[in-house]
């Protein structure tokens, strides 16, 4: 049923949720993935300072010398629901970890964008379903409904907000969005932890504030991170993955001559995918916005590339197909760095120190650019390189 009455209820306790709701939210986790895998046994590379990967861009429009960053409007919109969402959590008397929940939430969703888009009929910044009860569309496209609605969910608890779920205030901050939003994807959640704390600074939203509709005020120590396994330790190169003379960054990159091995099978052939990625820059399609490595799977035709986050991808390859630091790829080559994000980034390198990258000149758009201009626009750290492997693609 849609959800109604959001506005008039306070945010007192409700009712536990239903075991049979429960039992079905189990079971939803439980789903078979489709886009990417779960939560990576493998350690992301953060060895050294990075940068953050939607940062900077280059506008294409350059020709006054006065031009603003492409990204402007768009993260102007972030903040702007960021602070919206915070607003409805003070006017429920939440605390700010529920506003933390939620910009988390959010982030992974629509990246904190007020989509009128996306998966079935999933819309707003939620991407919340007027077919599970979640509102109408124009309702959900309300960023201060869909806040609500978020923290407080329907009536009697149709569909579940935060506030329903019991014990909420003292879990994980990934399993406490996991709880509300029942994606396929549970352990995503978990890993846009420092950028909303980001976000909120900027917006100037004060995230240890208490709240007086809560049984149990959260704890330091379950604040502080996420559970082991769903965030990965860093992982710097052991002696054995270090290369004997690794290049400078900033080094210009060259092309390499080595084969892919026996193992490396995928839908379409290393010319193809190239010649796909260039075409896909050409057309100024501008869906790629933080998909770097969906972008690479599906060059090479995968739908998935069955890895959560670009640089775990790298860190799962066998170390024999990890070339630590070269800047000698192969076209074709996928290319890693480590980022201030938790996701990292990933190219595919298409020849002449050049790479088919999302979102280096504007969001959302693969842009042939010099392979150092990750480092040098971005400052992000080069982990290396390896052929297009997918073991868990599909």
């Amino acid at each position: 049923m849609l959800a109604t009455g959001v506005a008039r209820r306070g945010a007192a306790l409700k009712l536990a949720v239903p075991a049979s709701l429960l039992f079905f939210a189990f079971l939803i986790g439980l789903g078979i993935v489709g886009g990417i895998s779960g939560s990576s046994q493998a350690s992301a590379a953060s060895c050294g300072g990075a940068g953050l990967p939607d940062a900077q861009y280059e506008s294409d429009d350059q020709n006054d010398g006065g031009g603003t960053d492409s990204t402007d409007g768009l993260h102007a919109k972030q903040i702007e629901n960021a602070k919206i969402i915070d607003s409805e959590a003070i006017k429920a008397k939440l605390p700010g970890r529920a506003t933390l929940i939620a910009l988390m939430t959010g982030l992974q969703e629509s990246t904190l964008l007020n989509l009128d888009h996306g998966d079935k009929d999933s819309v707003g910044v939620f991407q919340q379903r007027p077919s599970t009860g979640w509102g109408t569309k124009e309702q959900i496209m309300d960023v201060h409904y869909a806040a609500r609605m978020f923290f407080l969910g329907g009536d009697g608890g149709d569909p579940p907000g935060l506030t329903d779920i019991e014990g909420w205030e003292r879990m994980e901050l990934g399993k406490a969005a996991q709880k509300v939003q029942r994606s396929a994807h549970p352990t995503l959640y978990s890993g846009q932890e420092s950028e909303a704390r980001r976000i909120a600074k900027e917006a100037g939203i004060n995230l240890t504030r208490a709240g007086q509709a809560t049984s149990t005020q959260p704890t330091a120590p379950s604040d502080a991170g996420t559970p082991t396994g769903e965030r990965p330790t860093e992982r710097c190169e052991d002696e054995g993955d270090q290369q004997d003379t690794p290049a400078k960054p900033g080094t210009a990159f060259h092309d390499g001559n080595a084969s892919w091995p026996a193992e490396v099978k995928n839908p379409r052939s290393t010319a193809d995918a190239v010649a796909w990625a260039r075409r896909e820059a050409d057309s100024g399609s501008l869906e790629w916005y933080r998909k770097c490595l969906a972008f690479t799977a599906i060059a090479y035709g995968w739908n998935y590339s069955g890895t959560t986050y670009a640089i775990d991808h790298y860190w799962e390859m066998p170390s024999r197909m990890r070339h630590n630091r070269d800047r000698n790829p192969p076209v074709g080559a996928l290319m890693y760095w480590s980022t201030d994000s938790r996701a990292g980034h990933v190219a595919i390198y298409v020849g002449n120190g050049e790479i088919a990258s999302n979102d280096i000149r504007e969001p959302g758009r693969i842009s042939i650019v010099p392979a150092t201009d990750i480092e040098s626009k971005w400052g992000a750290t080069y982990q290396g390189w390896a052929p297009p492997y997918f073991p868990k693609g599909g």
